[in-house]
């Protein structure tokens, strides 16, 4: 399983969540985990996603979704699960 990292931030808008998990089905990826939260107005989401079944390289579905990101307001991150591990490790 390949799996990635998705992180989203930004001030709090309707239709965040939608825009971004129509992009991820449209793209044929599997949410495994998901937390949003939203605090004094800035929204905070954090996915565990599953590429295997994706068609693109990561590197171009890190761009457009840091694409989707700009036309909606926010900030979309992508990492592979074992970079995002190393970088966390102490």
């Amino acid at each position: 399983m390949k799996r990635t990292i998705i992180t989203v931030v930004g001030k709090d808008a309707v239709g965040i969540i939608a825009k971004v998990c129509a992009y991820l089905a449209e793209n044929r990826i599997n949410i495994l985990d998901i937390s949003q939260t939203i605090v004094q107005g800035y929204f905070n989401m954090m996915m565990i996603v599953d590429t295997n079944a994706m068609d693109k390289q990561h590197g171009d579905m890190a761009e457009e979704l840091a694409g989707l990101g700009r036309e909606i307001g926010v900030v979309i991150r992508c990492q592979k699960e074992e970079i995002f591990d190393q970088m966390h490790r102490i």
